[in-house]
């Protein structure tokens, strides 16, 4: 079990898919990641050998901003634009997308299950 930025990557998988199981690195940074480190990327995380996974470690955490530190930077980011009230923090507090998506019709994802209006469902039969 290969630990890197505080992730447990999977050892089955070829390195070049299991860097991106760190959160803020994805294919691309993964391949760029790896070509840095002269490491073939379709070698297995267990065939890596130590040296190896030190010189992943050491390129990751000395160029690339990942996990708990990356999430924070987000949501501070986020909450930065609600304090300012700028349109973009207002569209996040609304729960809305925020990149001139439309909303009359989808935008399920960020409004959320849709609620019936009106008369939609029959009437339950009232005892008289």
């Amino acid at each position: 079990m290969a630990r890197i930025a505080g992730v447990v990557i999977p050892d089955d998988k070829q390195v070049q898919v299991s860097l991106t199981y760190i959160y803020g690195i994805g294919p691309k940074f993964a391949r760029d990641i790896l070509a840095a480190a002269k490491i073939e990327p379709t070698t297995r995380v267990k065939d890596l050998t130590e040296a190896e996974e030190q010189k992943l470690r050491d390129i990751i955490d000395n160029d690339y901003v990942t996990e708990g530190d990356l999430q924070r930077l987000v949501t501070n980011n986020i909450k930065r634009l609600k304090d300012i009230n700028a349109y973009r923090g207002l569209r996040h507090k609304a729960g809305l997308p925020t990149r001139g998506q439309r909303t009359r019709t989808n935008a399920r994802t960020r409004k959320g299950k849709a609620i019936a209006v009106g008369g939609a469902q029959p009437k339950a039969a009232s005892k008289t």
